[in-house]
């Protein structure tokens, strides 16, 4: 996986990553330990699924002002979908850390 780290080390870094990740109740449940081991088994590195989370947050924060508030973000599952997307895309690392500060910019100001 990433760096040879080891399925435990993983396991923390998703999770950990999960949890502050804006948009989720920031609590990690045993069917989101269990999903990260099999993401882990699957081979997905820990910046793909970093990058996924990011993409995410950064969609539900970027939409309209007058659109319904979204629910919170209760389970890992919810960024399966964008994890298989980000697996398949063909976009620079810049592009995630251009994401990320506008992410960032976007929690500050509110």
């Amino acid at each position: 996986m990433d760096d040879g780290h080891s399925q435990e080390e993983y396991i923390r870094q998703v999770l950990e990553a999960y949890r502050k990740t804006p948009g989720t109740m920031g609590t990690v449940r045993r069917a989101d330990r269990m999903l990260a081991a099999q993401f882990h088994q699957r081979g997905v590195t820990v910046t793909v699924i970093e990058n996924a989370f990011v993409l995410a947050a950064a969609r539900r924060l970027m939409r309209p002002a007058d659109a319904p508030p979204l629910g919170t973000i209760r389970s890992l599952a919810y960024f399966l979908p964008v994890i298989d997307e980000v697996i398949v895309m063909r976009v620079s690392p810049d592009y995630f850390q251009y994401v990320r500060r506008k992410l960032e910019r976007i929690a500050r100001d509110r």
